[in-house]
C-alpha cells in the first residue's frame, strides 16, 4: 500500500547504534550508557569497566549461546541490547556457519566469498529480531582500524570482507569516538576521516561529558530521549500540516465548484487567494482551478487582469461558414 510519509504516526522508538573508536577510549562504557542496558560481552571485556559503570551481562563463548539468550522472557528486564564487540559477534557468527554448512569456510578457517554473503544476512537478521520482534535498543561496539588513503588516514571499523556494509544497514545513528585535547568526542557526520550516521538531526561532533565520581553515566540515554523528543515533534507538526492542508483543500474546492462563468470566477479570485496552503493543498488546488477555468472556457486577460471568454479561434466566429 503507497502511504504519505505525513501519515507518519511513530513517536518515541527503539533506536539502533554504532560506536566504533580506538581500544581504551571508552566505547564500552559509552555504550552502556544506553538506557537500562544488558551487556553482551563477547569480547570478555567486563572486567576493563570500572565498577560502577558495569550493568547485568552474558558472556556467550558461541553465537548458539547469544541466540538461546536472546528470548523475549530472559530480557524482559532490559531496553537496551549492547554487543561488545561487533568484530567478535560476527566472528562467532563466523564459526556457527562453517559449522552448519562447511562451503561458507575455507581451508584455512577463514569464510569463503558465499560464508560473507551468509554471515552478512544473518547479522542484519539478528538486528531485525532485536529491534522488532524483541523492541530493544541495540548498541553495537566496534574497534575502529586506520586504513591510508594516499596521504590520508581514514578510520573504518575493523570487520572482515563485505560484512562491514551489512553492518552500517539497519543502522539509525553511528559515531566515532575520538580525543580532543583533554575531550571525548563521538562524530555523527560524514567527513574525511570517517564514515557516520546521523538522523533525527543528531548530527555533527558532541562532547562527550567527562565521569566524576558521582557522575551518572546516561549521555545515551539523554541522546535517545532527543532522537525521540524530535521524532515526537515530527509527528505533532505532522498532525497539524494535514489539519491545515484538509482545511485548505475543503475551502478551495469549494470556491472552486462556484465557478460558471468570468463573473464568478473574478469574484472567486480574492477568497482563493487568501486561502492558507499547507502540504501540497496550494499545488493540487491549482490544478483543479485550471481545469475549471478551462472547462468554462475562459482566459485570463493579463492586461486587465481579470477572466473573460476565451476569443474564439479564427473560423469559429458565430454565423461563420
Amino acid at each position: 500500500m503507497i502511504r504519505n510519509p505525513n501519515d507518519i504516526q511513530e513517536g518515541a522508538k527503539k533506536i539502533r547504534m554504532l560506536i566504533a573508536g580506538y581500544p581504551g577510549i571508552g566505547k564500552s562504557t559509552l555504550a552502556l550508557s544506553a538506557p537500562n542496558p544488558l551487556h553482551i560481552d563477547v569480547d570478555f571485556g567486563i572486567d576493563r569497566i570500572e565498577p560502577r559503570y558495569r550493568k547485568p551481562y552474558i558472556q556467550p563463548q558461541s553465537y548458539d549461546e547469544i541466540l538461546g539468550d536472546l528470548t523475549p522472557i530472559n530480557l524482559q528486564d532490559f531496553d537496551t541490547l549492547v554487543f561488545d564487540t561487533g568484530g567478535k559477534l560476527i566472528s562467532l557468527m563466523s564459526l556457527w556457519a562453517i559449522k552448519k554448512d562447511p562451503k561458507y569456510g575455507q581451508r584455512d578457517g577463514s569464510l569463503s566469498l558465499k560464508g560473507y554473503g551468509f554471515v552478512g544476512k544473518e547479522f542484519v537478521r539478528l538486528m531485525d529480531y532485536c529491534f522488532y520482534e524483541l523492541q530493544k535498543n541495540i548498541v553495537i561496539v566496534f574497534h575502529a582500524t586506520e586504513e591510508k588513503d594516499g596521504d590520508n588516514t581514514r578510520l573504518r571499523i575493523k570487520v572482515e570482507g563485505q560484512t562491514k556494509n551489512n553492518v552500517w544497514e539497519p543502522m539509525d545513528l553511528g559515531g566515532f569516538v575520538e580525543i580532543y585535547g583533554n575531550d571525548r568526542t563521538i562524530g555523527f557526520s560524514n567527513c574525511e576521516r570517517y564514515f557516520a550516521k546521523g538522523t533525527r538531526g543528531i548530527s555533527g561532533i558532541r562532547k562527550i561529558p567527562a565521569l566524576g565520581p558521582t557522575s551518572p553515566n546516561d549521555f545515551l540515554t539523554k541522546l535517545f530521549a532527543e532522537y525521540n523528543a524530535k521524532a515526537t515533534a515530527e509527528v505533532e507538526q505532522n498532525a497539524v500540516d494535514q489539519a491545515a492542508y484538509e482545511a485548505a483543500m475543503v475551502e478551495g474546492t469549494a470556491i472552486i465548484a462556484g465557478i460558471v462563468d468570468a463573473d464568478t470566477a473574478n469574484a472567486a479570485m480574492p477568497k482563493y487567494q487568501a486561502i492558507k496552503h499547507a502540504l501540497t493543498s496550494n499545488k493540487e488546488l491549482g490544478v483543479l482551478w485550471n481545469k475549471k477555468v478551462k472547462e468554462c472556457g475562459l482566459f485570463y486577460d493579463k492586461v486587465l487582469k481579470k477572466y473573460t471568454p476565451a476569443p474564439a479561434a479564427p473560423g469559429e466566429e458565430k454565423g461563420a461558414e
